[in-house]
């Protein structure tokens, strides 16, 4: 198998706009029970998984601190607005690079390339999270690789940030691209949708993230199982 080459500035950038989340706090929850529209009120706090990642220091787990509400009416338990697609438990910006990747690469190759990156996860579940029907995103080509804005976005705010200070859950919804992944349901882009034309942007669009973009060939001889 041939060694998969990722420019070390792509590594350094993805690695740090997933790390910059390491701690944050999601702790405000706009709105009213989706159930039956009743006050919510504050109930208590969990750590959730956000994303895993490899780097010089070995394996860890980057986890977020969420909020949760629970309705004064029905008693419905409700999360603050958090970057997290709805039923996933992944944080949306990795789910966004899966589904980036795997529409340009094919799963088998998308899941290697983000072993390179220090993104610990499988074959099998960067296949499932690029099948996600999620809301359309923006994508940008770097160093021959698509990046989502979320993981730009995210990454740019380390330059922001002052040394010992967390980034504010505010800032990290806005750089994903949510209001609240509670109320940014999952759907499928309508049909018809008009794609960005610029010479570095992409929208990205509902196909089998299996095939590859130009329409026959894929890196190599095209097939799955074969290496980069």
């Amino acid at each position: 198998m041939r060694f998969t080459i990722i420019p070390p500035m792509l590594v350094s950038l993805v690695q740090e706009a997933f790390t910059v989340l390491d701690g944050a706090v999601f702790d405000t929850c706009i709105g009213t029970c989706p159930d039956c529209g009743g006050k919510v009120t504050g109930y208590d706090t969990r750590e959730r998984q956000f994303a895993r990642i490899v780097d010089e220091k070995g394996e860890r787990t980057i986890r977020v601190v969420v909020k949760r509400f629970r309705c004064v009416s029905c008693g419905k338990m409700v999360n603050a607005d958090e970057p997290f697609y709805p039923g996933t438990k992944t944080g949306a910006p990795v789910i966004d690079l899966c589904i980036a990747f795997s529409h340009q690469f094919g799963y088998g190759r998308a899941a290697r390339r983000l072993s390179t990156m220090g993104i610990a996860l499988d074959r099998m579940k960067c296949r499932h999270y690029a099948m996600l029907p999620v809301r359309p995103f923006r994508i940008l080509q770097m160093y021959g690789h698509p990046l989502p804005q979320s993981v730009l976005s995210l990454s740019l705010l380390t330059a922001t940030l002052r040394e010992g200070s967390r980034i504010e859950g505010a800032e990290a919804l806005a750089a994903c691209g949510f209001p609240s992944a509670g109320r940014a349901a999952l759907h499928r882009p309508p049909a018809g949708e008009e794609r960005d034309e610029g010479d570095n942007e992409e929208r990205y669009e509902e196909r089998d993230p299996s095939k590859p973009e130009d329409g026959g060939k894929q890196e190599g001889s095209g097939k799955e199982g074969e290496s980069d």
